[in-house]
This record gives C-alpha cells, sequence and structure tokens, in this order.
C-alpha cells in the first residue's frame, strides 16, 4: 500500500461531494481538479553571475522536494545583456502526490507564517479565481 497525501484523501472524500452536491455535476469527472502546479523563478543578475542561476536551482529543489531545471532565453535582448541559450532561471513542475504534499504544506505551514497576510495575488495563479 503506497503513501496518499493528506489533502487527496480529503479532495476525494469531502469535497468531491460536496461539490457534486452543491453544483449537482452529473459525473465525478466534472468537478473541478488540479492537475499541476508550476513553480518558476526568474534570477535578475543572471546574466552578471552563473552561480545565482546554481543556488536559484539547489532552493527550489529544496523548497518542492523536486529537481529544479533551469530555464534558457528564447532569443538575444542587448539591452539587458541577455544572450540567446543563457541560464536566466529555474522552474518545476509538480503533479500528483508532490503537487498535493506542496499545496498542503504551502496552505498549511508556509502562508500562516506571513506577517500581515492579506491574501495570494491572483495574478500568481492561473488567472480564473482569486484565493484570499
Amino acid at each position: 500500500m503506497s503513501y496518499v497525501p493528506r489533502l487527496k484523501t480529503r479532495y476525494r472524500e469531502e469535497i468531491v461531494p460536496k461539490l457534486n452536491e452543491q453544483f449537482g455535476y452529473k459525473t465525478v469527472m466534472q468537478v473541478p481538479r488540479l492537475l499541476k502546479i508550476s513553480v518558476n523563478q526568474g534570477v535578475g543578475n543572471a546574466t552578471q553571475d552563473k552561480k545565482l542561476v546554481d543556488n536559484a536551482v539547489n532552493e527550489m529543489t529544496t523548497i518542492t522536494g523536486q529537481k529544479a531545471v533551469t530555464t534558457i532565453a528564447s532569443k538575444s535582448i542587448s539591452n539587458f545583456k541577455l544572450r540567446e541559450f543563457m541560464p536566466i532561471g529555474a522552474r518545476v513542475t509538480l503533479r500528483d502526490r508532490q503537487m498535493y504534499e506542496f499545496l498542503d504544506r504551502l496552505v498549511t505551514v508556509a502562508l500562516p507564517r506571513v506577517r500581515d497576510f492579506k491574501g495570494i495575488n491572483d495574478k500568481s495563479f492561473d488567472g480564473r479565481e482569486i484565493i484570499r
């Protein structure tokens, strides 16, 4: 028997039936669900110091629990001293078990510790709904 995250079991057992009852979905497949969580970070001074990107990759790997990938510039921009194929950031795409664990820890541990927390900016999500 494999480990199932706490948030995933709560979603299946409590949230799905309530949503199904409230909105009258015909099948369980119509209930909204999470598919993936994408975490990305741009490193502004990466053009001057290459080690900053390595530090960002290590930090993101520690935070998410999954190996981060460096992102590279798709085209050159001379005003920013940026050349094509230069590393400029890091990203991670979380799915299934890692996604639920990350979201559970973000909501229950990290966000309550933020001082004067007034909600999350909706532009940092997919823009469909504001989370407060």
